[in-house]
């Protein structure tokens, strides 16, 4: 097995420990979600994807929310924690050292974005939590935490990822209906 094989297979076993359920799902939906959007995608951007959460299954390094004073720091530190674990993975697995900085450079500003890259994996994440993540989310934080964070995650996405997100529908009726005045909401502080 190759390098790059084996460190994808390492990361998808970390990620299958992580107690928040849903993450292995988005883990490999955002990474779907990445080659929809650039199915040229090179393997630093596809380890990113896959990657780009996996402090959340570091159970002894995970970056709480409690920690921080607003949400956009937490999700600094998060993504900045991802990156330290995902290049351990990576120099472990023996990745070449260019794949390796490209895909944590990724990582850290994979909440942010600021480049034609990040951005991609950006919205990639962002389209894949309202996909796969969302249902459990509300049901784990109930509808208020819910709605900010639909509005906060419907602010980041790119005006095409926007589009995509609006035909959104959900099982249940409650859920559609508070992401649908979460889009509203945040397309209102736009």
């Amino acid at each position: 097995m190759d390098s790059i094989s084996h460190a994808k297979q390492k990361i998808r076993e970390i990620i299958a420990g992580s107690h928040v359920p849903e993450d292995p799902h988005h883990a490999e939906n955002t990474l779907c979600w990445l080659l929809k959007l650039d199915p040229l995608a090179d393997q630093s951007l596809q380890i990113a994807a896959l990657a780009h959460d996996i402090d959340r299954a570091v159970e002894a390094h995970k970056v709480q929310r409690v920690d921080f004073s607003d949400y956009d720091t937490f999700k600094s530190a998060h993504a900045k924690n991802s990156a330290i674990n995902l290049r351990k993975i990576l120099n472990e697995c023996g990745v070449e050292r260019d794949v390796v900085d490209e895909a944590c450079r990724l990582v850290v500003h994979h909440e942010t974005g600021g480049d034609s890259r990040s951005d991609l994996l950006k919205d990639a994440d962002g389209i894949s939590f309202f996909e796969v993540n969302l249902p459990l989310y509300y049901h784990r934080e109930g509808p208020a935490e819910t709605r900010r964070r639909c509005v906060w995650g419907y602010q980041r996405l790119s005006s095409r990822m926007k589009k995509v997100a609006q035909n959104m529908t959900y099982e249940s009726e409650e859920l559609t209906l508070l992401f649908k005045e979460a889009i509203m909401e945040a397309c209102h502080k736009d």
